[in-house]
């Protein structure tokens, strides 16, 4: 576990009773919710709320290597794997408490859009900045 959390951020998110599904495991689309709490947390590091552009997720995907099942906690490793033109990928790796191993591994696309007309744009330069700067705080470079 120390390597997985070391020098990297990470969100702690609880599973919850009315997150399993009929079958007494988490539903594959409570994966989804769990990693996008986990982005925005992370991006509330870097107050992009107040900037004049939005955010979009153009692509997501979720690889499931264990189920998981109430009561847990997971951990969820968050990294920019790479930053484009006018998006940047992002990279989550899940790891479960109780089960003392990595569960999911996912990743995004997210693409940075007008405001205004919902038009992709190139990520501004002090955003793209941003980016960077806090993936050198967790020595994450790219």
């Amino acid at each position: 576990m120390v390597d997985f959390i070391e020098d990297s951020y990470f969100f702690e998110q609880s599973v919850a009773w009315g997150d399993m599904d009929a079958f007494g495991h988490v539903n594959n689309v409570v994966y989804y919710r769990y990693v996008e709490s986990a982005r925005i947390a992370y991006l509330d590091q870097m107050n992009i709320w107040d900037h004049p552009i939005h955010i979009v997720v153009a692509s997501s995907q979720c690889k499931y290597f264990s189920p998981v099942v109430y009561p847990d906690m997971l951990k969820i490793k968050v990294k920019i794997l790479e930053i484009r033109n006018s998006a940047f990928n992002m990279g989550y790796t899940l790891w479960s408490e109780k089960q003392q191993k990595i569960v999911a591994e996912s990743e995004a696309v997210i693409v940075c859009v007008n405001q205004n007309n919902g038009t992709k744009v190139k990520i501004p330069e002090d955003f793209r900045n941003k980016l960077i700067i806090l993936e050198k705080k967790y020595n994450n470079i790219l």
